[in-house]
């Protein structure tokens, strides 16, 4: 019986993952998963960071820069992945990505202005000029994701 159990249990859990909602990147180069893999290692990256500013969690000055210099080097990596022809499900880019292309390289250049600016003062080790940093950087995702990124 366990045997049989097991087996029905295997079958339920393959037929769960193979009804995903969302559609598959069916694009031979999969621009959408990198981009999505990079914008992901740039939330964890930042998360850590976040709840350091706001005293959830205790200050490391060499933890933290390591995070700020890896936040910097993300941040110029997913727009290679925003090609012409990558704008298709599973995006949630909205067309503005492709339409405005001047307005989403300013986001994209104000993101990687503000990771250089975290980066700065995570060297200095100065908490008062952390905290802003962090805070435009976040700013900067904020303002791109209205603007540009769509609802799930």
């Amino acid at each position: 019986m366990s045997r049989f159990l097991l087996l029905t249990l295997i079958a339920a859990s393959l037929t769960l993952t193979a009804c995903s909602s969302e559609p598959q990147d069916t694009h031979p180069d999969q621009p959408v998963t990198k981009r999505k893999a990079v914008f992901k290692q740039m939330l964890r990256t930042l998360e850590p960071m976040g709840m350091v500013v706001r005293e959830r969690e205790d200050y490391n000055s060499q933890a933290f820069l390591a995070d700020a210099k890896k936040l910097k080097q993300l941040a110029s990596e997913p727009w290679v992945h925003f090609t012409p022809d990558s704008n298709y499900p599973p995006t949630r880019a909205k067309p503005e990505v492709w339409q405005k292309p001047a307005d989403f390289s300013h986001a994209r250049q104000k993101l990687e202005e503000s990771t250089e600016k975290l980066l700065k003062a995570a060297e200095s080790g100065n908490m008062a000029l952390i905290r802003p940093a962090l805070n435009g950087v976040e700013e900067s995702c904020k303002s791109c994701h209205q603007q540009f990124r769509g609802k799930i």
